[in-house]
Formats: C-alpha cells, structure tokens, sequence
C-alpha cells in the first residue's frame, strides 16, 4: 500500500460496546465496529472498498480513474477526495440530470477537482450494466464500478474481520451494491453470520450478486439479508426512522445517517430485541455522516438539533 495513504486514517478502526437495553435488547454482547471515525470524509466502508482499487491504479501505470454514482453518494466524495489528495484525474458519472443548484456533495467533488458528468437514468443504468462504451472512450483509464463494488472492494471489506480481536456470533451490516457484505461473509467461519439490512426497495436481486461475488458456497451459506428496513426505498425516510435516529444518538452517542446506517441500526435492534439467546454481536458502521446535511436540504429538517 502507498504510505501516505496509510497516514490519513485512523485505523483500526475502534470496536466500541454499547448497551441497547432501553431498546429491549437482552442477553446481548453488542459492540460496533466505529469505521465512521477512521475519517471525516473518506469513512467507513467507503474507504475499505477504495483502497485496493487505487493501490491497482497506480500499480497499472493507468492516466485517470473513472467512476460512478448517484448525486448524495458517498463514494463520490470518497473519491473526489482521494483523487485530490493523490493528483488523480477523475471523471465522475452522475446518475440524473444536472441539478440547477448543486447539493453539498456534488458541490464538495468539484472544488476536489472531479469532473461530473451527469447522465440521465436510463444512460446511466446502461452504462453501469455494460462498461465497454466507457472503456472504450476513456482508454488508459481505470474505471471502478459504483460503490467500489469489484473484487478489490470485497478484498478491502475483509479488512474489517480481520480487525475484530473477539469471538463473535453476527455482524450486521448495511446493504446498497452488496460488495461489503460479501467482504465480511468471505472472512468469517461456518458458525459466524453477517446479517445485511438491504436499504433498496425491491432489491431481491442482491442475493444473485452476492452469490456472483462469492466463489465459495460455504461463505454463500453465512449471509442472511433483511429486506423490511428500508423505509421505502434509497434515500426514503420516515418520522419513525428519524425519530429511532435521535433517540439512538442520545442514549449512545453515535450518530447515524437516515439513508444506510440509520436504517441497519433500527433493523438490527428490530431483529435483536425479539431474540432471547445470548450472543455477542458487532454491528459495523458503514460511515456516511457527510450525506446528513444534503439530506437535511432535501427534506428541509434537522436531523440532530
């Protein structure tokens, strides 16, 4: 790994006990997995996915890097902002037309210096779905697939087992292209479960691409994906939610985002407080606090006040 990407983050990341009995959470050892703190922008699983991509960047000798994502995503400004920090010329394809006013994300990536690109939705599903026309046009360049969701992604994700120094029976995450979950359940034993709180409504066809990213039927076996938290779709959110989100961050101190960690939270501590066994469980925070305030424009709210 190049070292000075090393000197940027706060790694490992903390594993951190909380007590979730108020929520009705009995008989359970919780801790979480803090990749929220190992940056203020490129946090959380963000980080894990990009981090062996780049290191393939520079070792393929490649001009620039091409990418893609939505208007509030994290992995955007993750790489908006890894881009700058290594002089990468990076092209950005942005999923909709351009907004007349740009959000604090879309904003942040272009004073990190990365061109948008803004396609509509039907182009950019095509372009997604098959990358030739892009690889075509951008020769020497790299091209990542949105949220890092490739076999370096899913290699940089088993970081976060290899991390954890407990013996522990579940790990909860949340769920957009599949590519963390897959990480995770590549490094655990036949006992250990990861549970995915799926943030995508309709998005049954993640169990295909995870299968698809895992080689090993045995780890296939260890994924078990929750599919009733999603609050109505990506980026959807409720009173219910926000309110779970206010009342977590008071009785905890975490602060959560109402489009994935906010969500694996309240479906994680759903699951839980039904369940009587004791286990020791680790609930991995994926990041994404920098959405909040976008977010927050969106919905004309305030989230933590």
């Amino acid at each position: 790994m190049i070292p000075e990407i090393n000197n940027l983050f706060e790694l490992p990341s903390l594993l951190e006990p909380i007590d979730l009995g108020s929520f009705g959470v009995v008989n359970k050892h919780v801790f979480v997995k803090r990749d929220d703190l190992i940056h203020p922008v490129v946090s959380g699983n963000k980080w894990r996915k990009l981090k062996y991509n780049i290191k393939e960047y520079f070792d393929g000798n490649y001009e620039g890097i091409v990418t893609f994502g939505g208007s509030h995503s994290n992995h955007i400004i993750a790489m908006s902002y890894l881009a700058n920090f290594y002089t990468i010329p990076t092209i950005i394809f942005i999923r909709g037309e351009k907004p007349k006013m740009l959000n604090p994300t879309l904003k942040k990536c272009c004073d990190l210096g990365a061109e948008l690109i803004f396609v509509s939705r039907e182009s950019y599903k095509r372009l997604t779905t098959s990358v030739d026309s892009v690889k075509n046009k951008y020769l020497d360049y790299f091209i990542i697939p949105e949220g890092g969701a490739n076999s370096f992604g899913i290699n940089g994700c088993k970081d976060v087992v290899k991390e954890i120094d407990l013996d522990f029976d579940e790990i909860f995450c949340d769920v957009g292209t599949g590519a963390t979950m897959a990480g995770l359940a590549s490094e655990l034993n036949s006992r250990q479960k990861v549970k995915g709180v799926v943030v995508l409504k309709g998005a049954e066809y993640l169990k295909n691409e995870i299968n698809n990213f895992l080689l090993n039927d045995e780890h296939r076996n260890t994924c078990e994906l929750l599919h009733n938290y999603h609050f109505g779709g990506y980026a959807k959110n409720n009173t219910e939610l926000i309110a779970f989100m206010r009342e977590f961050y008071e009785i905890t101190g975490i602060k959560t985002d109402p489009i994935y960690s906010g969500k694996m939270f309240y479906g994680m501590i759903d699951q839980l407080k039904n369940e009587n066994d004791e286990k020791t469980i680790i609930a991995l925070h994926s990041g994404g606090i920098q959405g909040i305030e976008g977010f927050e424009q969106r919905y004309n709210l305030n989230i933590y006040e």
